[in-house]
């Protein structure tokens, strides 16, 4: 039996950038594509679930997911601004953001709004499309952490444990190379392993903790989704409670430079605010259930009938949906089965 002692470190990779000709491949960004990917398939699958249109999430994707990448660099830029303004610093490469660096808050503030007016577009309750799309983008940040361990970045103290992080000494193109005067391990994204390698430090593998507790995190929204048949927001505000306990500790693991705010990282300080947020958000809407399958489809569910916004339709007739809140709904056809009778599916 093989003890803990005996377990080998995490090796870090020796590039986190490849080249196909003038083409530059960047983990970082493979691995947000891939994550976005991932997370829209997810969520579609549960927006149907709930008795949403098939593909509806993704067309919502399209105004969310630019917002988001757009909120998440604003975040990390405002948070971090010391990395591009000030004596030394280049303020362009504020858009770099192949070089890493998006923040989840402003991610997620910006992409609620891009879902908004994606939801207002196609006339489905935003609740729903959250509640769908919420274990999705925490396996997505899963996903997302392992372009930080490619990039080398954001690991934490330095450890002894058998799982700590072998971070090694990167140079342009490889060259040979030393330790930094200032014992800083973390290098632009586009050096290499020095050839021969330079061991910098072991340390706490930060990326590996936040991978596993969000995957965790999803599982555990699943699980409640499907318990409890949460509604009205619930399943999102579950894993933003969920995810943010999770970075408080993680966060105060890291050594990277950060600003401060009432002596916390503020990532942790966001973390606890966001996190006690939610909390009160699932209390208040505790009775609330699910949005009823007919006003998740949206107006356009076939076998609709008498909307008062079609032609000949009589007055007074029902509108059958509203994004901003719950409408008369009328009842799935004969012929078709109900979609909270097809089995509890992935919701």
């Amino acid at each position: 039996m093989i003890s803990a002692a005996q377990l080998a470190s995490i090796p870090s990779p020796s590039q986190g950038v490849w080249y196909v000709g003038p083409i530059a491949l960047r983990a970082y960004a493979i691995c947000i594509i891939v994550g976005i990917v991932v997370a829209v398939w997810i969520g579609n699958k549960r927006f149907v679930a709930r008795g949403g249109r098939p593909g509806r999430v993704t067309d919502i994707a399209v105004f969310a997911v630019p917002f988001g990448i757009i909120g998440g660099r604003l975040y990390h830029v405002i948070t971090d601004n010391q990395l591009y303004f000030g004596e030394g610093r280049n303020p362009w490469n504020a858009f770099a953001i192949w070089n890493g660096g998006l923040g989840i808050w402003g991610a997620i503030a910006l992409g609620a709004v891009g879902a908004w007016i994606g939801c207002r577009h196609y006339k489905v309750p935003l609740a729903s499309f959250a509640d769908s799309v919420a274990p999705g983008i925490a396996v997505a940040q899963a996903i997302g952490r392992l372009g930080n361990y490619f990039n080398q970045e954001l690991f934490g103290a330095p450890t002894t444990l058998p799982w700590g992080l072998d971070v090694f000494v990167r140079t342009p193109g490889g060259v040979p190379g030393v330790i930094p005067a200032d014992g800083n391990c973390e290098f632009p994204t586009d050096y290499v392993k020095a050839a021969p390698e330079v061991l910098c430090g072991t340390y706490q593998p930060t990326f590996l903790y936040e991978l596993l507790w969000c995957l965790g995190v999803a599982a555990l929204v699943i699980w409640a989704d499907k318990r409890f048949r949460l509604g009205g927001g619930r399943a999102f505000a579950l894993y933003v409670a969920a995810y943010t306990l999770g970075r408080v500790w993680i966060e105060m693991l890291r050594i990277d430079p950060a600003n401060h705010f009432f002596g916390l990282r503020i990532n942790v300080f966001t973390s606890i605010v966001v996190f006690l947020g939610a909390v009160l958000f699932l209390y208040l809407r505790r009775h609330v259930t699910r949005e009823d399958p007919a006003l998740v489809w949206g107006p356009d569910r076939p076998g609709q009938r008498g909307r008062a916004d079609e032609p000949g339709a009589p007055a007074g007739a029902p509108s059958g949906e509203s994004a901003d809140g719950p409408a008369a709904a009328p009842t799935a056809p004969a012929d078709e089965p109900h979609p909270a009778d097809k089995g509890p599916g992935t919701g």
